[in-house]
């Protein structure tokens, strides 16, 4: 998993705004300013539980890529 800036912009896995820069987490995309937050947000933190909640699609998307 790296750092990855694109020519065209992608749509973030938990925002779901369209960003030229971020990494790919399960081939899903994750930016650089939702990575930032996630990587500085406190498990006791409500937000915690909605960056879950979104990081989970990104397995359920490779799960159904590999079916």
């Amino acid at each position: 998993m790296g750092k990855y800036q694109s020519s065209r912009a992608e749509a973030c896995l938990i925002c779901e705004e369209h960003k030229l820069e971020g990494i790919h987490l399960f081939e899903s995309f994750i930016c650089m300013d939702c990575e930032r937050e996630i990587v500085n947000t406190k498990t006791n933190n409500p937000k915690y539980l909605f960056f879950v909640h979104q990081m989970r699609k990104a397995r359920t998307l490779q799960e159904r890529r590999q079916a």
